[in-house]
């Protein structure tokens, strides 16, 4: 009985994933870069993509800037969520030029505890897609962010 109903509730999972996604217009998402060097932090980022798109979505994880290189060279990612600050110095406006001359031409969401007009201003002029607070990571905010990135259907 509980093999039945974990397949039901990976089915359910699935489902409502599917008609989120087709309902706010997102899309189909299939590989994700998230890069964070704090657990909680990329767990609650793992947690909500996996509300978003299900099982669908392969969510890899980088904690250092060379790991997220190496990620996105070994498989370009369809989007990358970037910490803002990365210990023990890097920050995001420092560490996009390096994936960017790792050949990624995909979007970059930096995720900021500090997203002021000013900084705002710096990340996207560095290269960054789109620069959301890290206190908005939920379905809401990450379907918002998404639909700025690859335009609203």
């Amino acid at each position: 009985m509980a093999s039945s109903s974990s397949g039901s509730g990976g089915d359910f999972l699935a489902k409502k994933s599917g008609i989120m996604r087709a309902r706010v217009g997102l899309p189909d998402l299939k590989d994700v870069v998230v890069v964070d060097d704090e657990n909680l932090d990329a767990d609650r980022m793992f947690g909500t993509l996996r509300v978003m798109f299900g099982y669908d979505v392969n969510v890899r994880r980088a904690a250092t800037v060379g790991a997220a290189i190496d990620l996105v060279i070994a498989k370009t990612p369809d989007i990358v969520f970037l910490d803002d600050i990365l210990k023990p110095s890097d920050d995001a406006a420092q560490t996009i030029p390096f994936l960017r001359r790792a050949n990624y031409q995909g979007p970059i969401v930096v995720v900021s505890g500090q997203v002021t007009r000013t900084r705002r201003a710096v990340l996207l002029a560095a290269g960054a897609t789109d620069v959301i607070h890290k206190d908005d990571v939920d379905s809401v905010r990450l379907t918002e962010a998404l639909n700025r990135v690859f335009g609203a259907k």
